[in-house]
C-alpha cells in the first residue's frame, strides 16, 4: 500500500506509451502529449512488465490441480489482498475485496446487493460521474446535495440534504473527487455526519486512487485499475462481506455457487459469489502491480507532483485572455486537472485542433457528469430542453461543454507549458492552418484532411461516451 516515504522513483514516472510521435497537419511528427489522465491511464512499465512476466503462467483460477493454476490462484488472491491494503482494509473488519471489470460495474454491483426498494432514498450529489447516479435512479429514490456556482458543496449541505428526508436514507453515495474538477469534497468530514446518523457511505474513488490515498472510513469504495496506470480491465468493490451475504448476486453462474441442482443454488460466501464467470486474471495481476509500484513511490512525491501541476495548469489557463476555467478558484486544492472553454470556439474544435495541430490529447465534451457541467456552464431548463430535442434528432452539434485537461504520473512541466502555448493561439483568434468539419451525430470536429497515419472513424458515439 502506498505510504509517504519517499524512494529511489520519483515522478514524473514515464508510462508505456510516452515516446510515441503522432502526425500533425503541417506534416511533421511531434512527441504524443497525453493529458487524458482522468478518463485513461497508461501502462507503469513496472505493470506491463508484470503482466508479460506472468503470461506464461496463465490459467484458470480455482480449484485447478495443475502447477500453473495454482500458481494463477495465488496471483489472483494476492490482487485481492493488495487491494484491501490500497483501500486501508488490511487485517481489519470483515471487508472483502470483489475484483470487478470498473468503478461503474462495482458501483451497479452494490445498488443490486443493497436490496433497495422504490421507496427508500439514497442520498448523492450533482457533482456525481454518471457511475455515482445512475444506478440509483434504477433502484430507489434519490435526495441530491446542489452544489454552488463552483461546483462545490459542503458538510451543511449534506447535513441540509439529510434533514429535508422524513427517515435515515439507506446511503450516501459521494465521489472522493470530481473528474471534472478535480476538485475534493471534504470526505472524512462527511462520512463522520452520516456514521453519526447510522447511514453507510459508498465513495466513489475512480479518480483520487491514482493521486492520493482511499478513505479507510468509509463503508464501501470503488476504484478502477485503468485511471490508476493498470490498464487491464480491472476494479474493485470493497466492504463489509455481510452486505453480500443475504439474497442473489448481480451475476448468476460458474464460480458463484457450492451446490447446483436443477431446482435449487447455494451460493458461495463472499467475494466469491459475485464474481461468476472466468475473471479477468490479467487485469487482476496489473492491479496488483500498480499498487506495488505506487506504494514504492509514495503519496508524497505524487502528492507534491500533483499539486505543482495544478498550480501550472490552472494559473496558466486562467491567464489566458478569452478562456474560463471552471469550478473552485485558483489556489484550491484539486487534483492536476483543468476544466475550461475558450470564448467563441467550440470545445470539440478546440480539442481537435490541439490533438491534429500541436499532437496534445485532452477530453472534451460533459464527462459523463451531464448534471454537474450544466450547473458549471450556469445553462437554464430552456436551454437544456432545446438541447434535448436536438439530441433526440440525432443532432450533436451544440451539445454544451468543455474541454479537460488531466495530468498523470508522467506529465512534465514541459507539457502543460505547451498546452497552455496552443491554447493561447486558438484564443487569440487565429485561423487555423486547415478547414474543419464536423459530423452532426457525434459533434465532433476532424481536418477536412486528416493527417497521415491516423484511421477513419465511424461516425458513432455520443458527448456521454466522453469520461
Amino acid at each position: 500500500m502506498p505510504g509517504t516515504a519517499s524512494s529511489t522513483l520519483a515522478p514524473p514516472v514515464p508510462l508505456v506509451g510516452d515516446d510515441l510521435e503522432v502526425e500533425c497537419v503541417d506534416g511533421t511528427r511531434r512527441r504524443a502529449i497525453g493529458l487524458d489522465a482522468a478518463a485513461s491511464t497508461a501502462a507503469l512499465p513496472a505493470v506491463a512488465t508484470s503482466v508479460g512476466d506472468f503470461l506464461p503462467w496463465y490459467s484458470s483460477v480455482h480449484r485447478g490441480a495443475g502447477q500453473k493454476s495454482q500458481v494463477a490462484t495465488a496471483a489472483y488472491e494476492a490482487a485481492r489482498e493488495a487491494a484491501l491494503g490500497f483501500a486501508g482494509r488490511a487485517g481489519v473488519g470483515d471487508d472483502v475485496a470483489i475484483l470487478c471489470r470498473n468503478t461503474t460495474e462495482a458501483i451497479n454491483l452494490l445498488s443490486h446487493r443493497l436490496r433497495l426498494e422504490p421507496g427508500e432514498t439514497v442520498v448523492t450529489t450533482v457533482a456525481e460521474h454518471h457511475a455515482n447516479l445512475l444506478p440509483w435512479a434504477r433502484a430507489c429514490r434519490r435526495q441530491y446535495v446542489d452544489v454552488a456556482a463552483d461546483g462545490t458543496f459542503g458538510v451543511d449541505d449534506v447535513r441540509a440534504a439529510f434533514d429535508e428526508l422524513p427517515g435515515r436514507p439507506r446511503l450516501l453515495a459521494v465521489t472522493a473527487a470530481s473528474n471534472v474538477t478535480g476538485w475534493m469534497p471534504p470526505l472524512d468530514e462527511l462520512i463522520a455526519l452520516a456514521h453519526d446518523r447510522g447511514v453507510p457511505v459508498l465513495v466513489d474513488g475512480a479518480q483520487l486512487a491514482a493521486h492520493r490515498a482511499l478513505p479507510a472510513g468509509a463503508d464501501f469504495v470503488a476504484w478502477s485499475g485503468h485511471k490508476m496506470y493498470a490498464p487491464y480491465g480491472a476494479g474493485v468493490l470493497v466492504g463489509p462481506s455481510s452486505a453480500f451475504r443475504e439474497g442473489d448476486p448481480m451475476l448468476a453462474g460458474g464460480g458463484a455457487v457450492d451446490l447446483v441442482t436443477l431446482d435449487e443454488v447455494i451460493w458461495t460466501a463472499p467475494p466469491e459469489s459475485e464474481e461468476a464467470g472466468s475473471p479477468n486474471l490479467l487485469g487482476a495481476v496489473a492491479l496488483a502491480a500498480a499498487i506495488n509500484e505506487l506504494g514504492r513511490i509514495g503519496w508524497g512525491p505524487i502528492s507534491a507532483h500533483d499539486h505543482d501541476l495544478a498550480s501550472r495548469l490552472r494559473d496558466g489557463l486562467a491567464a489566458i485572455a478569452g478562456v474560463r476555467l471552471l469550478g473552485p478558484a485558483t489556489g484550491s486544492d484539486t487534483l492536476p486537472l483543468a476544466t475550461f472553454s475558450v470564448a467563441g470556439v467550440p470545445h470539440a474544435l478546440v480539442a481537435a485542433r490541439l490533438a491534429a495541430e500541436w499532437g496534445i490529447a485532452v477530453r472534451h465534451g460533459c464527462f459523463c457528469a451531464h448534471p454537474y457541467l450544466e450547473r458549471l456552464l450556469g445553462l437554464g431548463a430552456a436551454e437544456v430542453e432545446v438541447l434535448r430535442r436536438a439530441v433526440r434528432a440525432g443532432d450533436r452539434r451544440a451539445i454544451p461543454g468543455a474541454v479537460r485537461a488531466s495530468a498523470g504520473i508522467n506529465t512534465r512541466a514541459e507539457d502543460v507549458d505547451a498546452l497552455l502555448g496552443a491554447v493561447e493561439v486558438i484564443a487569440s483568434g487565429a485561423d487555423p492552418p486547415v478547414d474543419y468539419v464536423q459530423d452532426p451525430s457525434t459533434g465532433d470536429f476532424s481536418p477536412l484532411e486528416r493527417p497521415a497515419g491516423w484511421p477513419e472513424l465511424p461516425s458513432a458515439g455520443s458527448a456521454c461516451s466522453r469520461s
